[in-house]
């Protein structure tokens, strides 16, 4: 009920009380004046007078106090009357009147709102043409006592209130608020490190004079590159610099994707001095101090992938990568391996026994890699078991199980991932090979049990799942495979028990010949030391060829893969199964790998059902495509040239669709990488 009605029924609630008071006193002067008769007639008389005189003056007071109140409640209510109107209309508050239909169009807006659509009549049109944002944040129907939501109109941005019971909008701009915020954002501390990956290994046969000059046009390119972008960088050492920028200076570096690393790396190898970087960009804390360790962790992860490099974290959020188009360079050097050899020595005399496993659905090398591991582990005389789980398993590892169960000492050191589970104690040890991710690996619940004491060797560019403080990580991106890094580590173990059996040194060889498809990509000087080490102690080819032999069904269903190749652009191929299909990885892989071997393709990718009712996708390239990040933004990881994910809760076509719409889009960034790049 109105206020002004409230207020006005209160007064002429007080008008009987007042007469009844009036009555009251009449009824005692009426007593006193019959009184008076008896005792003085002429009192009596001025009783009455006295009395009449009275009733004139009240009730003339009585009608004019209550004429004024009248008036005033009349006037008070007439201006708050038209004070509503006055502040419906230029109240500094959007208001907008929609209709209940299943249009919801416009009924009328005040001319505030007006304004911001300036002479454009929207009378009458839908929400959705006004500004699909609203239409969204109706549709969305959140509760009424909170904000909608933000839109933006024109260059104005609004905080959106929705009162649906009465249909009507209300729409407070916030414009320099958010410019505030903006700006508040923009100007949040960054902090950088920047890594020379390969400058030791350069400057080791470099004369003086090259050296400088290297150093040189490393600082100046460096230093220019910060200037145009507004950073602050230092140089601390002489193969590493640290940055200090606002968010908006690393912002607009990662537009630019930055391409400073391409220009250096392009730079330097027309000089036969080809030079990469690595760099690890942290904001968005406000502890410097944490800031800095983040930044260091980033340079860590863009090393682990292989260097040539940048990787960009925001606080909790996933981790943005930039560069990494080119395969890493072998280094120079197998002082690393030596190290990492001595080092897990140690680590073997602070427990007392080892669990060794690879990736699910294990291929070649990581069995492979197992049976090193073994093997190194009895050469130090500790006892090693290999965590593999005997189901599902394909055809070229159920032949390698099959002659290891043959072997009565291998034979009892194979677990059951249940198995080994339970029976590890806070005293042993895992080591996880060709893999860096524990979902993807053997037993996830066995890397949590042993996270304390937990070792990783891996070939495969490291991604940003990653355990938290494993006590020691071996990560090569340029090795061919782990059986190559497990072969160097087997050759500084102490000689004094039998080195590989001819077994070991076999499986280990297919490792390698798998991952690098018989010696022809990623294939180093080292390689082949490697595999020349594994043919002198007892690796047979022979027994590799049968071990790599392909069943007849398999290859049918390879071949159906390939029939149903499509181009996605002229150099990039796409394969898919049938929704009800259920296909082996490793079947994929091959076919993948097959398409690589048609003239004009130099990316393949392969998406099939799996038994799990995952799917899967075996991407592979011959190295100018980077395959890597298109599986890593769809959730996968692996090399620039051979890499992989699998998908829940999907179909085969979305997969597709989605695949399809990534490749596209990863094209149009390099064309117009490479345009930029030849206009400059």
């Amino acid at each position: 009920m109105d206020k002004n009605k409230l207020t006005r029924s209160g007064l002429l609630g007080l008008k009987w009380p007042l007469k009844l008071c009036l009555v009251a006193v009449l009824l005692l002067a009426a007593i006193a004046i019959v009184v008076g008769f008896f005792a003085h007639p002429l009192l009596a008389i001025l009783e009455i007078v006295l009395v009449l005189l009275v009733l004139v003056i009240s009730f003339y007071a009585f009608d004019t106090l209550f004429k004024q109140a009248n008036k005033y409640l009349e006037d008070l209510a007439f201006r708050k009357g038209r004070g509503e109107q006055e502040a419906l209309i230029n109240i500094p508050l959007g208001m907008l009147l929609y209709n209940d239909d299943s249009k919801n169009t416009v009924q009328w807006i005040n001319p505030k709102l007006q304004n911001y659509f300036g002479k454009e009549d929207i009378i009458g049109k839908t929400l959705g043409e006004v500004n699909p944002q609203l239409e969204q944040l109706l549709a969305a129907k959140s509760p009424q006592d909170q904000p909608q939501g933000l839109i933006k109109i024109k260059e104005s941005q609004f905080q959106c209130y929705i009162q649906t019971d009465l249909r009507v909008i209300y729409l407070l701009d916030i414009t320099n608020y958010a410019r505030i915020q903006q700006q508040y954002e923009d100007e949040k501390i960054a902090i950088g490190q920047v890594f020379l990956d390969n400058y030791d290994e350069l400057t080791q046969t470099m004369a003086d004079r090259d050296q400088s000059n290297l150093t040189n046009y490393v600082t100046n390119q460096l230093t220019d590159w910060a200037k145009n972008n507004s950073m602050f960088i230092k140089r601390v050492s002489e193969d590493q610099f640290i940055i200090i920028a606002y968010a908006r200076s690393l912002i607009q570096v990662e537009k630019d994707n930055f391409a400073i690393l391409d220009k250096i790396r392009q730079d330097t190898s027309k000089k036969n001095y080809p030079l990469t970087l690595s760099v690890g960009f942290a904001y968005g804390r406000d502890d410097l101090s944490e800031l800095a360790r983040e930044a260091q962790k980033n340079l860590d992860l863009a090393l682990g992938r292989g260097g040539d490099q940048a990787v960009v974290k925001m606080g909790d959020e996933r981790a943005r990568f930039y560069g990494g188009n080119t395969n890493p360079m072998e280094k120079r050097t197998r002082v690393r391996a030596r190290m990492i050899s001595q080092a897990l020595r140690e680590l073997f005399n602070q427990v007392d026994d080892i669990y060794v496993m690879g990736h699910q659905n294990p291929d070649m090398d990581s069995l492979g890699a197992c049976l090193g591991i073994h093997r190194i582990a009895q050469m130090n005389n500790k006892k090693c078991h290999i965590v593999v789980e005997q189901k599902n398993l394909h055809t070229d590892i159920a032949r390698l199980l099959n002659l290891i169960t043959q072997n009565q000492e291998l034979k009892t050191d194979l677990i059951a991932p249940a198995a080994a589970l339970e029976q590890a104690t806070a005293h042993s040890m895992l080591i996880m090979v060709d893999t860096s991710k524990p979902s993807i690996s053997v037993s996830s619940q066995l890397c949590q049990k042993l996270a304390e004491h937990l070792v990783i060797i891996d070939h495969h560019r490291r991604g940003e799942e990653f355990p938290p403080n494993p006590i020691l990580v071996y990560i090569e991106p340029y090795a061919s495979s782990a059986s190559e890094l497990i072969t160097e580590m087997v050759e500084y173990q102490p000689q004094t028990g039998p080195s590989l059996s001819k077994l070991e040194a076999t499986a280990m060889l297919a490792g390698i010949s798998v991952d690098t498809r018989s010696f022809t990509l990623r294939t180093g000087t080292r390689t082949f030391d490697a595999a020349s080490y594994l043919r002198s102690v007892g690796a047979d080819g022979t027994l590799v060829q049968n071990l790599l032999k392909e069943k007849v069904d398999s290859y049918i269903q390879r071949s159906h893969l390939i029939d149903s190749i499509m181009m996605v652009t002229p150099h990039i191929a796409l394969c898919n199964g049938a929704e009800d299909q259920i296909y082996d990885s490793v079947i994929a892989a091959q076919a993948a790998d097959t398409l690589l071997t048609l003239d004009q393709i130099d990316a393949a990718f392969v998406i099939t059902k799996r038994a799990d009712d995952k799917i899967s996708i075996s991407a592979r390239s011959l190295g100018d495509f980077n395959v890597q990040v298109i599986m890593e933004e769809m959730g996968g990881g692996g090399h620039l040239s051979n890499a992989a994910t699998q998908l829940s809760a999907t179909t085969i076509a979305q997969v597709k669709q989605q695949l399809i719409a990534i490749i596209h889009q990863k094209v149009e960034d390099k064309h117009m990488s490479i345009t930029k790049k030849s206009n400059s």
